[in-house]
């Protein structure tokens, strides 16, 4: 590594300044009295027997409060009688194991003992039937056999793809319920016929298995829960669009649209599918999506403890770290690409031994004449956009945005003697 150090050594790095983004804060201060009081509508009970077993579907993402978001509609369901059970819901994610969906949950807070009901977890599924383009369409086992089927999503804007239906209750039916397999089903012509496979196997398995209704959960810029809404199956094709405009509303972004290089901290499967928020980024692992800021070279840094070693989102960006590489989980994150039949987010990019060579490796190949000019951004991930830190040449732009409050002066980046950063979030 004695080359590259050397090839490195004299790139400037840019003092750094904290700045605040606002977005729109507004949230559900009351989440809990309104879900329950949704969940309590005569016309949805009526639609629950007295002893009928429920599936209770839950994905992998980490979305605000969805452990207490599963034990109050586990807690409802149980005072109807009913005897509900968690089917983890997330296609191949937690290395398409029973034991990793389980794992993935766990470290979502849902466990028998926080949400009061047991834990179903495998990748058995049934063919429930065939898509005319020949596509199969599969479910859950244990879930199509239960009496009752509920599912819990968030709605957002897909990293891959535009339609009207992205990412939320259609999705976690379709591909969530389809476990492994459909999973790999849904995705195997690709992201430019994904809108129809997702809505047309969601449509087939509303009709053919007992989903009774979903929870739509909407977040706003600071991934509080802003929008909670219980949909009925039969209205989830006809509502879902409304709640995705309202997702995009709330949705955060960086307020710097032209970057010479991104610093994120760490990526993980909890904070995107794609590691890191393509929408935010502006870096999508397919032709079919796209915004968010213009980035010539892109920084990741580390994994979260929650991801398990998935690293995929990891290929699309230009740079990274040993450490990082050093904790990937090769199955895991191979098993996304393999399923997805999208592998360029699983590849390892430019590895670095520590964060200030990786960095600095950025603003040498960023493609500007004076490198003391670099318009820096450093993220702690694509969650956060709140507090951020940007390079002293944007200062001008923040001190003008409206939506940017300035919180400190100029600072030197501050590395260890390792070479990586110290100063944390």
């Amino acid at each position: 590594m004695g080359v590259l150090e050397e090839l490195l050594r004299d790139v400037p790095l840019p003092r750094m300044v904290r700045v605040r983004q606002r977005f729109d804060d507004s949230r559900l201060e009351d989440w809990e009295r309104k879900l329950i009081r949704q969940l309590q509508q005569p016309d949805l009970r009526g639609r629950l027997s007295p002893g009928a077993r429920v599936a209770v579907a839950v994905g992998s993402r980490g979305i605000d409060r969805i452990d207490e978001v599963t034990r109050v509609i586990v807690t409802e369901l149980r005072k109807t009688g009913a005897a509900p059970f968690i089917v983890p819901a997330m296609g191949s994610h937690g290395g398409a194991t029973a034991e990793g969906q389980r794992a993935v949950l766990a470290k979502l807070g849902i466990r028998e003992e926080t949400v009061g009901a047991p834990i179903c977890s495998s990748m058995e599924v049934v063919r429930v039937d065939t898509l005319p383009n020949g596509l199969p369409v599969y479910a859950d086992k244990a879930a199509a056999e239960a009496d009752a089927i509920v599912v819990i999503n968030r709605i957002k804007p897909h990293t891959a793809f535009r339609a009207k239906i992205e990412s939320g209750l259609m999705k976690m039916i379709s591909i969530g319920l389809g476990k492994q397999k459909g999973a790999e089903a849904c995705h195997r012509l690709g992201f430019g016929q994904m809108a129809e496979n997702i809505v047309d196997m969601g449509r087939i398995l509303i009709s053919r298995l007992p989903i009774v209704f979903g929870v739509a959960l909407v977040e706003n810029a600071y991934d509080q829960l802003c929008h909670v809404e219980v949909v009925l199956s039969d209205q989830i094709e006809t509502r879902e669009p409304t709640l995705l405009e309202m997702a995009k509303s709330r949705m955060p972004r960086l307020l710097f649209p032209d970057l010479d290089v991104l610093v994120i901290d760490r990526i993980g499967k909890n904070i995107s599918g794609d590691g890191m928020d393509p929408n935010i980024t502006g870096r999508y692992p397919t032709p079919y999506a796209q915004g968010g800021p213009r980035v010539n070279k892109m920084v990741v840094l580390d994994l979260t403890s929650e991801t398990g070693g998935n690293a995929n989102g990891v290929g699309t960006a230009d740079f990274t770290t040993q450490r990082l590489v050093d904790q990937m989980d090769n199955i895991a994150t191979y098993a996304n690409g393999l399923t997805s039949t999208v592998v360029a987010p699983t590849k390892i990019p430019t590895t670095l031994p520590n964060d200030r060579l990786a960095v600095q490796a950025a603003v040498k190949t960023c493609n500007i004449l004076d490198l003391h000019l670099v318009k820096l951004v450093r993220i702690r991930d694509t969650l956060h956009l709140g507090e951020i830190r940007i390079s002293e040449t944007l200062l001008p732009e923040a001190e003008q945005h409206p939506d940017v409050e300035v919180l400190s002066q100029p600072e030197p980046m501050q590395f260890d003697g390792e070479g990586n950063f110290t100063d944390g979030w």
